[in-house]
């Protein structure tokens, strides 16, 4: 396919399923993305496209495209600032979280984000005496930290919720509600260890986000970023509409390690390491999409693949799959990938 100039993409083939042709949900306004936020090229073909398929937010058919210059995969359009709301309403799982999952999944989470913090926590050059979580969510990696020693002083959060925002501040933590690129409390140069878990892909402008948390680091300091992984079996196997790491219209820039890296070093910093995380629940969301909204439907099995009320079962195996992929030295949809500033 021959690349195309900013808002000439062709809509995709896939029939508009019914729930998003004649549902209630409004259609959102949407704006450009005429420069890739990687190399600032126009040129691009079309990727991807669907519906929100999650949350059924709204009517638009969206389409992700790939920049022709350094292959950077983003929405184009996107929603537009106004539609934040409707995109991020308050059933949002990430502001409910511990409502909405199954208390053993909520453990096995536990579980793997102690494991999680504690490879990251090997792999800086001393133990840090402050840390950044940006995109805190409940706190959870702030009261880790805690946990282990850090004063609570020396431990801060972003996050836009400003409920979970008040009870953290209360507690005792440095949290704002801010963006990481209008956040101006923060010292340059004053963290030792910043980690920021599936939130980069949601901003406007990811470029500006890393060179932000690169000026914050001390020498030598640590970033931890996650992120999807569309260089994955799964985003492949699914790649046309479906993959649940689209997660769609909220995902706004997809990369791939080599993509990620390039970002890193763009910001100054020195990667040191790529750690491949668990996907169970873009698998989930994956067989989710295809079995409801696809060519022939089958909704009481689509709700098996839930990962907010599905079978236990079917999320322990995807995790337990991706766990073996991973040690086996396979690329899941998950990647941690860790940059020091030199």
């Amino acid at each position: 396919m021959q690349p195309r100039r900013a808002g000439l993409t062709p809509r995709s083939s896939l029939a508009t399923p019914a729930e998003f042709a004649h549902g209630d949900a409004p259609e959102i306004a949407t704006e450009n993305v005429d420069e890739c936020p990687s190399c600032l090229g126009r040129e691009h073909a079309r990727f991807a496209a669907g519906f929100d398929y999650e949350l059924r937010t709204c009517r638009n058919e969206w389409t992700f495209v790939k920049c022709a210059g350094c292959g950077l995969v983003r929405l184009h359009p996107r929603p537009a600032v106004a539609a934040l709301p409707v995109i991020y309403p308050p059933s949002y799982y990430a502001y409910n979280y511990a409502q909405k999952v199954n208390p053993v999944a909520r453990w096995a989470k536990a579980f793997l984000d102690r494991r999680k913090l504690r490879s990251i926590l090997r792999r800086c050059a001393s133990p840090p005496a402050s840390f950044l979580d940006a995109g805190c969510g409940d706190g959870r990696y702030l009261r880790a930290m805690s946990r282990a020693g850090l004063a609570k002083q020396n431990i801060h959060g972003l996050e836009l919720d400003e409920r979970v925002v008040k009870g953290l501040s209360e507690a005792g933590f440095q949290v704002s509600c801010e963006r990481v690129e209008t956040c101006r409390r923060i010292p340059d140069g004053s963290i030792d260890l910043a980690t920021m878990f599936h939130v980069i892909e949601h901003v406007a402008d990811p470029a500006a986000v890393v060179r932000q948390l690169a000026r914050w680091l001390s020498p030598g300091g640590l970033l931890a970023l996650e992120t999807p992984n569309l260089d994955s079996f799964d985003a492949r196997k699914f790649r046309e509409s479906f993959w649940g790491g689209y997660h769609i219209p909220r995902h706004w820039t997809l990369f791939t390690p080599e993509s990620l890296r390039r970002l890193m070093e763009s910001a100054g910093l020195e990667v040191v390491a790529t750690l491949f995380q668990t996907g169970h629940s873009f698998w989930m969301y994956s067989y989710h999409h295809r079995l409801r909204y696809g060519k022939r439907p089958r909704r009481w099995c689509a709700r098996m693949f839930d990962p907010f009320g599905g079978s236990i079962v079917a999320l322990a195996a995807f995790t337990a799959f991706d766990k073996l992929r991973a040690f086996l030295g396979g690329r899941t949809s998950a990647m941690l990938m860790l940059a020091r500033k030199k």
